[in-house]
């Protein structure tokens, strides 16, 4: 297990992508459970397994191919992660971040990263999608965070600010593009769990007392290195069930990642047209 990641290990995995691909993205994507067809529509792809990349590790979780698709989305070039690597897998929270820092040094200036997550606010659905506002690393705040170990300077600073985590002018792009398509897009907090197992009734109401509104494992790494590394972050949650609050809840119905996988695929046109739409946005503000 890595625990902290070189300059060095992050130029031999962006050197192998820029000698294969054209590409050179200002957006990078990770598409998490429910949101990997994104990438099956973007034009003239390159993809990329993740065990031929350099210090890449392969996902081990069903939903998570684990390709890196370049293309053009949206009027963009892009770069899409096609499922991620979780640290409930094994691997360190910078192993699993090192695609982040591989796309930053490929030259992208945005993150867009997505999950899928169970509603912890009460009144949400299955199939409801929520802008990330800010989140709750829990593991991280438990001393498993992707910038633990020496730091390295070009690679950003030793102690970056996560006030600002999730960029509040791609939060408006959003929110236009969800209201001209007529979707219904909610606001919360995320909060990140190492899991797999789910959560406890009681660990539901914890999450829900400390200002959680939706839980998942995932997601709060990938932003830390991002905004260490200099990127504006943008991050979507499907609601893929509701996190039962009380043993009675639970026994009506068990929480199974096939669920979740399920959710995600009935959510996918509305989810493609939303990220299409949004990064057309994106487009004609970077290209200005």
């Amino acid at each position: 297990m890595v625990d902290a990641i070189t300059l060095e290990t992050v130029q031999e995995a962006a050197d192998y992508l820029r000698a294969r691909t054209p590409y050179r993205p200002r957006v990078g994507m990770v598409l998490g459970s429910g949101f990997s067809g994104v990438a099956e529509r973007a034009l003239e792809a390159h993809a990329f397994p993740f065990e031929e990349i350099p210090h890449f590790v392969k996902p081990t979780v069903p939903g998570h191919s684990g390709r890196l698709v370049f293309g053009r989305f949206g009027g963009l070039e892009v770069a899409m992660m096609q499922g991620r690597v979780h640290f409930y897998e094994g691997h360190s929270a910078a192993e699993i971040t090192l695609p982040i820092r591989a796309l930053r040094a490929m030259g992208a200036e945005v993150l867009i990263v997505t999950n899928a997550a169970g509603g912890v606010r009460r009144g949400m659905r299955p199939g409801d999608i929520m802008a990330i506002v800010d989140h709750i690393n829990l593991i991280g705040l438990a001393g498993h965070n992707p910038l633990r170990g020496p730091n390295d300077d070009r690679l950003g600073p030793r102690f970056p600010d996560m006030s600002p985590a999730y960029d509040p002018a791609l939060l408006d792009l959003l929110r236009a593009e969800a209201r001209a398509q007529g979707v219904r897009l909610l606001e919360g907090v995320y909060a990140m769990v190492g899991g797999p197992s789910f959560e406890t009734p009681a660990e539901v109401r914890f999450l829900r007392a400390i200002g959680a509104d939706a839980v998942g494992m995932s997601t709060a790494p990938e932003v830390v290195v991002a905004r260490h590394s200099g990127m504006r972050v943008l991050g979507l949650s499907l609601i893929t069930n509701v996190a039962p609050d009380s043993l009675a809840r639970r026994l009506e119905e068990e929480t199974t990642h096939e669920q979740v996988l399920a959710a995600g695929e009935r959510a996918m046109p509305v989810l493609v047209r939303l990220m299409e739409g949004l990064l057309g946005r994106l487009a004609r503000i970077l290209e200005r």
